[in-house]
Order: structure tokens, then C-alpha cells, then sequence
């Protein structure tokens, strides 16, 4: 690692199990500091809910980073507009949660912290309480004024499998209308720059889904692939980028296809995410590319079933730690830049 970075991490739903992810990873040491951008009363109850020894201290983002050492926690403290119960959602503490989102934001936009880790939020009870809301991905894009993100996933196994999105919280009806020459050319132009500046590959091989069945079956089953998404690739071709397709989706992601490959674009949400998450559920990792700040997440929801009763796994969340620790460690100086050049 080139220098110690600072993490900060939003839990997420109080009610979910994102407090619980956030206990349990303070249980061991980290090369890096890690602030939980929380209520830290939550915090101090969902522990001994848990039964978990917890040592929480203040956060101070002027000062250097400490390493993190086991059983404790650094806080930079947002209070509950409500006392939270687990499994129990409450729309009065949906502000609360978009405010970590903001907190934790401001610190990476700063140069206070190094990388946001991004625990689960229940979609509904923030649009129960007023607020349009579509995801993380969005939220930060708008806040952080990147006028495109890309979501990808990738797997903790090596060789990663990484799949990013060309569309992502839309009705299924949607998508097609949302697919356009220059959305493609913009979203393969940030994957490639990514690819290149924050995973360190020099040549980036990409992958790129069709939309329909057999990718169109050359017009019979649907145009886009030909009035679009090859014509876009013909033109991320001239600019360098080694994007190849489009190809089918339910022959893409086979091994004789996916050992040539160091990302697939698939062209909507549940083209691409059921296959990586078949391949790697607890330690797939959600990175949203195209801003300026580095972020990772969990691959899960907020498992309110689960909340406070021990038994919620924090693998996706370690896995979203490690790799945000390891960007953040490698990539400084790399992130924003060129990033939306071809948006």
C-alpha cells in the first residue's frame, strides 16, 4: 500500500442489517481507518443486541488516518430523526439515511477520506416518505454532479468476474427507450478509463450484451443491435476501446467467452446481476464508476428479516471494504479527471 487511506462507511437502513455489517467488521483490525458516517447511539445498541464488544470515538477528518484496530470504531455522528427498531422500518429516518449518504460524500469530495463504502437501503421507505429515490448509483450522481454513472458488480474470485450496467433501476419497459448510440459510446468510454485507472488493466477486453433474444437474430427478433449497439461499438473501436459484440446474452456468460474478457456491459439489470451473483453472492462487490469520488457497496438489501439476530453475513460488506481500501491505497490522484470526458 502506498499510504494509509480513511473509509468512510454509510450503514444504511437502521432498521435493516447494515448497523449489524458495521459491528461485526469493527471486530477486526484494518489497514485503513474506517469512519461510520452513523448514530452512534444505533451503533452502541445494535452491538449489545449482538453481544458484541464495540469502542466507539470521534472521527476527526483533519487529522492523519489511523489504522483501524480491532473492537473499535471512529464515528462521525448523524443523529436518528427516530428511535430505530430492527425489522421495522420507519419513513420518519429516511433523511437521516440520505444525510450519511451526504456527510460521507462531502468527506471523499474534500479530500477527507479516500473511498465510500456504502452499506443497504430499503428503496420503498425512502420514496414512502416523499423523496424520489431509485438507488445509490443515482443518488451520488446527482449529488456529486456525474452526468453518467456506471454500476458494476465484480467477484471476489480469481479472475474477477466484472459486470457492468448500461441501464439500472428501470422498469423493464423502459429500457429499450433508454438504450442510444451515445449512451453506450459514453458508458464504455468511462468503463474503459476505469478499468484502466482504477483496476490498473492496460488493455481492457469488454464484452458487450445485445438486448434481445440471440442478440436480434439479425434484425427478426428486434433492431436496437443493429441501429444501435453496433454502430456504438464501431465507434468505441476507433477510439480505442477493445469493445466486442453485441453477443448474445445467454451465451456470453460462458467460461470459453468469459476467459477472454475483463468486463461485460450488460444492457439492463437483470440481464447481467443474476449471473454474477450466482457466481459470487457474499463476496461480490458493487463499485459505481463515472464519479468523482470512489465507491463501493454491498451486493445485497437490507435483510430486515435478519436485523439483530446475529446471523446476517458480512462478507459482501468485508469484500466492498478490502477493495475500497485497495483503490483507495493504489489510485490516489487517479480518481475524477478524465472519468466523464465522453459523456
Amino acid at each position: 500500500m502506498s499510504h494509509l487511506p480513511r473509509i468512510v462507511l454509510t450503514p444504511g437502513e437502521p432498521a435493516g442489517i447494515g448497523p449489524d455489517l458495521a459491528c461485526v467488521i469493527a471486530q477486526q483490525a484494518w489497514p485503513a481507518e474506517i469512519v461510520a458516517v452513523a448514530d452512534p447511539q444505533l451503533l452502541r445498541a445494535r452491538a449489545a443486541q449482538l453481544g458484541l464488544p464495540l469502542a466507539l470515538h470521534s472521527a476527526d477528518l483533519g487529522k492523519a488516518p489511523q489504522a483501524q484496530p480491532a473492537g473499535a470504531l471512529a464515528v462521525l455522528p448523524v443523529p436518528l430523526a427516530a428511535p430505530a427498531a430492527p425489522g421495522r422500518l420507519d419513513p420518519r429516518n429516511a433523511a437521516y439515511v440520505l444525510e450519511t449518504l451526504r456527510c460521507a460524500a462531502d468527506a471523499c469530495l474534500a479530500g477527507q477520506a479516500g473511498a465510500l463504502v456504502t452499506g443497504p437501503v430499503q428503496k420503498s421507505v425512502i420514496a414512502d416518505s416523499g423523496v424520489p429515490f431509485s438507488g445509490h448509483t443515482e443518488f451520488l450522481a446527482e449529488y456529486c454532479a456525474a452526468p453518467l454513472p456506471v454500476m458494476m458488480l465484480a467477484t471476489g474470485a480469481a479472475p474477477p468476474l466484472r459486470v457492468a450496467l448500461l441501464t439500472t433501476h428501470l422498469p423493464l419497459r423502459a429500457v429499450a427507450d433508454a438504450i442510444t448510440h451515445e449512451r453506450v459510446l459514453a458508458t464504455l468510454r468511462i468503463l474503459d478509463h476505469d478499468l484502466r485507472a482504477r483496476f490498473g488493466i492496460a488493455a481492457p477486453r469488454i464484452l458487450v450484451c445485445g438486448l434481445n433474444p440471440h442478440a436480434g437474430e439479425s434484425g427478426h427478433l428486434g433492431r436496437e443491435e443493429i441501429e444501435i449497439i453496433a454502430p456504438a461499438l464501431d465507434a468505441a473501436r476507433r477510439a480505442g476501446i477493445d469493445a466486442r459484440g453485441p453477443l448474445p446474452a445467454d451465451t456470453l456468460f460462458t467460461p470459453t467467452h468469459l476467459a477472454d474478457a475483463d468486463a461485460v456491459l450488460a444492457m439492463y439489470h437483470d440481464q447481467g446481476l443474476p449471473v454474477l451473483k450466482h457466481a459470487g453472492f457474499f463476496d461480490a462487490v458493487n463499485i459505481t464508476l463515472g464519479l468523482p469520488i470512489l465507491r463501493t457497496s454491498v451486493d445485497h438489501g437490507t435483510a430486515l428479516d435478519l436485523a439483530g439476530s446475529g446471523r446476517a453475513d458480512a462478507g459482501s460488506l468485508r469484500a466492498a471494504l478490502r477493495l475500497a481500501i485497495e483503490l483507495a491505497s493504489t489510485s490516489a490522484g487517479e480518481r475524477g479527471g478524465a472519468v466523464h470526458g465522453g459523456a
